[in-house]
C-alpha cells in the first residue's frame, strides 16, 4: 500500500466519521484531492486508490497534468484565481471552476467553452470573513453575481466556495462556516437550485461537514506537505 493510498484511506475515514457525527449520509460530502504542486505520478497513485476528483490552483501547471493524464477518467476542478489571459485554458481543460469572483471572468469562460464539451460547472467564491488578501465576492454582492452567472449559456452554476481564514478559535470558525451555509441556503430560498457548498480543508474538515459542506478540499492530508520552490521544474 502506497503512502498516498494510506493517507486517502485516513481522509475517507475522517470524512465518514464526520458525516456520522453530523447525522448525514456518508455519501453527502465529496472528497476533492487538492493536487497542486504535486506531479502526475502522485495523481496516478491517488487514482489507483480510487480518487477521481482533483483540485488545482495553478492553471499552466494543471493543464500540463491534465494533458498528461488524459487517458484517465478524472474530474478537474480549478480552485485558484483566474486571470483574463488564462480563461481559455480553463474553459478548454477543466470540468469545474470553483473560484468565480467576477462577471467578466465568468463571461469569458462561457464564451470560450468549446461547443463539444458539456457546460462548465461553476461555483462562486465568497470572501466569507472579509480577509483583505483573499479572492471572492463580498456577501452583499453574491446574489447579483449569481443571477448574472446563472444566465450564461455555457456555464452551470452549482453553488458557492469559501476559504475561511485559519483560526484556533473554534467558536469563531464555526460561526464563519455557519455564515457560509446561511448564504447557500438563502440563494436556494431565492430560487436557485444549488447543490454544492465547497468549504473545509485538511485542518477543519469535521467542522465544515457539521456546518453543511457538500465538498471538502483536502491536499496535505493526502499528498503530504508541499515544497513550493521549483515545483514546475
Amino acid at each position: 500500500m502506497t503512502m498516498i493510498q494510506t493517507h486517502l484511506d485516513q481522509a475517507r475515514q475522517r470524512l465518514c466519521t464526520a458525516c456520522q457525527a453530523a447525522g448525514r449520509p456518508v455519501d453527502a460530502v465529496t472528497l476533492l484531492a487538492v493536487s497542486k504542486t504535486f506531479r502526475a505520478d502522485a495523481i496516478e497513485a491517488a487514482y489507483a486508490a480510487g480518487q477521481t476528483a482533483f483540485g488545482e490552483n495553478y492553471i499552466q501547471e494543471a493543464v500540463q497534468k491534465i494533458t498528461q493524464l488524459r487517458h484517465l477518467p478524472l474530474q478537474w476542478h480549478c480552485i485558484g484565481p483566474i486571470q483574463s489571459n488564462k480563461t481559455r485554458l480553463v474553459a478548454e481543460h477543466f470540468d469545474w471552476v470553483q473560484s468565480i469572483d467576477r462577471l467578466k471572468i465568468a463571461e469569458r469562460l462561457s464564451q470560450q467553452r468549446p461547443q463539444r464539451l458539456v457546460p462548465l460547472q461553476v461555483c462562486i467564491q465568497v470572501n466569507i470573513d472579509g480577509g483583505s488578501t483573499k479572492s471572492g465576492v463580498h456577501p452583499s454582492t453574491l446574489f447579483a453575481l449569481a443571477q448574472a452567472v446563472s444566465q450564461l449559456p455555457h456555464l452551470c452554476l452549482r453553488g458557492i466556495m469559501c476559504i475561511p481564514e485559519p483560526t484556533p478559535d473554534l467558536i469563531a470558525d464555526n460561526a464563519v462556516l455557519a455564515r457560509a451555509r446561511g448564504l447557500f441556503d438563502a440563494l436556494n430560498a431565492q430560487g436557485f437550485s444549488l447543490d454544492t457548498l465547497s468549504m473545509g480543508m485538511s485542518a477543519d474538515l469535521e467542522a465544515a461537514v457539521a456546518a453543511g459542506s457538500t465538498m471538502v478540499r483536502v491536499g496535505s492530508a493526502i499528498f503530504g506537505q508541499r515544497d513550493y520552490p521549483g515545483f514546475l521544474s
